[in-house]
């Protein structure tokens, strides 16, 4: 149970750091989203394809599994969000 919230809280802050600063390198303000629904869309294809995936060999994802890619989601909207606050008040550099 620890390790979860552990892992949780190290999503959350390093989707936000790692979209944080793609969003300032980038001139963007929901990229680092997009490229978590795509990281998870490629992770399903792959589990998806052959007989030896993770996906069919009878495991599923559990709480434990999902927890921590909710947080690592949160992290990447609170990073466009962040951002978006930062050019309404005027920030030029972001």
């Amino acid at each position: 149970m620890l390790q979860m919230i552990i892992a949780t809280v190290l999503m959350i802050v390093l989707f936000f750091g790692i979209g944080f600063i793609l969003n300032m390198l980038m001139k963007t303000t929901w990229f680092p989203l997009y490229a978590f629904i795509a990281l998870i869309i490629g992770v399903v294809i792959y589990g998806s394809i052959g007989e030896a995936s993770f996906l069919s060999s009878g495991e599923n994802f559990t709480i434990v599994d999902i927890i921590p890619a909710v947080g690592g989601l949160v992290g990447a909207i609170l990073s466009g969000s962040a951002i978006k606050a930062l050019r309404i008040r005027g920030f030029k550099m972001f």
